[in-house]
């Protein structure tokens, strides 16, 4: 990822490209001290210059300007934070990444932080929504790509405090707007891995070593352990696979001591998803390497709680299993039982998620957990029901998921809740065994399926977020949200373990 840090002014940060935020206004783009003090030493009519390119202040309004600063010509970026009067830190943090987009590339990029862009906002907010903008805005996957490509890269980015703006606020701003892109990137970089690079064995590898020297410890269970432990959703779904399935046990200890919360957090893990027996045609398995984009959001949320030295204490379970039509797959109509002892008929291979899920929470419910939350691209019918923008919300505990959505709204995620009525658990009445994993056709899939999963967590509060649709994107949307894996969820976990102190 792109170096992020702070200078203590924009001479000093030696940039090629300089950014300045400019919000709208009903006289035009609202042109702030700082902006005007480059252009006025520039010898340059900013307010003229922005009017000729349009440039209104509006979002993702980005006027590019040449200047010639400290004799030398850099390119100012005049970046549109919208209406002033809604200018706050969700603005902030896309007008960021609008600017990271539009600059020049292998450039060092300098972001102003104003001190009378909008009423309300301080200086250490508005520093951590640029950074987290700018690293989120500055990514771009090109590991396996070896010939010239547009994608943005940038050199360094530096955040810089404007005149009258506490320098001690934006540093530490700016350090936790880093860390949350930072791992929002790292898990867009695992679910972007193409899938015969991160086959479960490989996969838990890469976490393990991810994690190194962060104060996150790390488990593998694996074969006999897995047989052992009784995880028969885990190998059932990982039978067709010629690479045995894993469950990675993570654990941050947090700072807040042995009494504070301790909250568990589960991710689907789906490496690959051909959907066993029950196939996929062969379009809808074109973005399947992004079914472990649940496992992968944990990752990110483990690793930024614990660079940021986060209170609660955080266990992470990654369920990991490929899931192909071997010789040895799980049939239509076999029955498995489960880490609680909870037997599933399975009537549709390719609703696999939910039974490498099932163990995995009944085993977090076993740790005691203050709450668990589980994350999984689980059904198609979230996508039906909310598009590719908002995730589902459903749970067990009021509390918890009021806590999630004003996390979410906070980090600038989307989420709308589902209920779990009980009267549609007959759905998942099995003939020969305690469930089906499975409900009736176009009968409301995501909420069977989080009624599925209820059945595993016991009386631990719980909250299940399907992010089915919000987890890749086809063709990218807006500045943020880049074509392929997006990172969606981590920023809410980050918002969400933070609020818990």
């Amino acid at each position: 990822m792109t170096d992020i840090e702070t200078a203590a002014s924009v001479e000093a940060a030696g940039a090629d490209v300089i950014a300045c935020f400019v919000a709208c206004v009903d006289e035009g783009p609202a042109i702030g001290a700082d902006l005007a003090e480059l252009a006025q030493r520039a010898g340059v009519d900013i307010a003229g210059v922005l009017d000729a390119l349009h440039v209104t202040g509006a979002a993702d309004d980005v006027g590019r300007v040449p200047l010639v600063l400290w004799d030398r010509t850099v390119l100012l970026l005049a970046v549109g934070t919208g209406d002033r009067d809604r200018t706050d830190t969700a603005a902030l943090r896309r007008a960021a990444a609008a600017g990271a987009r539009q600059a020049t590339r292998d450039t060092t990029l300098a972001y102003v932080i104003p001190a009378d862009l909008a009423d309300g906002l301080d200086a250490g907010s508005a520093a951590r929504a640029v950074a987290e903008g700018a690293g989120l805005g500055a990514y771009a996957y090109t590991t396996y790509r070896t010939k010239a490509h547009d994608a943005v890269r940038l050199d360094r980015i530096v955040l810089v405090p404007g005149d009258g703006v506490d320098a001690d606020a934006v540093a530490a701003g700016m350090m936790w707007g880093r860390t949350v892109a930072e791992a929002t990137n790292i898990t867009r970089d695992l679910i972007n891995t193409p899938p015969v690079f991160k086959r479960p064995p490989d996969l838990a590898d890469r976490v393990v070593s991810l994690l190194d020297g962060t104060g996150v410890t790390a488990r593998v269970l694996a074969g006999d352990e897995l047989e052992q432990g009784g995880f028969g959703g885990l190998l059932g779904v990982g039978r067709g696979s010629s690479t045995e399935p894993r469950l990675v046990e993570l654990l941050y200890d947090g700072t807040g001591g042995g009494a504070g919360a301790h909250v568990v957090l589960v991710g689907k893990g789906i490496t690959f998803d051909s959907g066993g027996l029950s196939l996929k045609p062969s379009d809808s398995m074109a973005t399947m390497k992004s079914d472990m984009s649940g496992a992968a959001a944990v990752v990110g949320a483990v690793l930024a709680a614990a660079r940021l030295g986060m209170a609660p204490r955080v266990t992470g379970l990654l369920a990991l299993a490929e899931n192909m039509p071997g010789a040895d797959a799980t049939r239509v109509s076999d029955v498995l039982t489960h880490r609680d002892g909870t037997t599933v008929e399975v009537m549709n291979t390719d609703a696999e998620g939910r039974l490498v899920l099932a163990d995995a929470l009944a085993y977090g419910g076993e740790l005691e957990p203050t709450a668990m939350i589980d994350v999984a691209t689980l059904t198609g019918g979230q996508i039906v029901a909310l598009g590719y923008r908002i995730a589902a919300i459903m749970g067990t505990d009021d509390g918890l998921l009021e806590t999630l959505e004003d996390a979410a709204r906070r980090a600038g995620e989307r989420l709308w809740r589902l209920p779990l009525p009980d009267d549609y658990r007959e759905q998942l009445r099995s003939e020969v065994a305690d469930l089906k994993n499975v409900g009736k056709p176009r009968q409301a899939p995501s909420i069977v399926a989080g009624l599925f999963l209820s059945e595993f967590v016991g009386d631990v509060p719980w909250a299940h977020l399907d992010i089915a649709g919000p987890a890749f994107s086809d063709s990218g949307d807006g500045p943020l949200v880049p074509k392929g894996a997006t990172g969606f969820g981590v920023r809410t976990l980050v918002a969400y373990l933070d609020a818990l102190g």
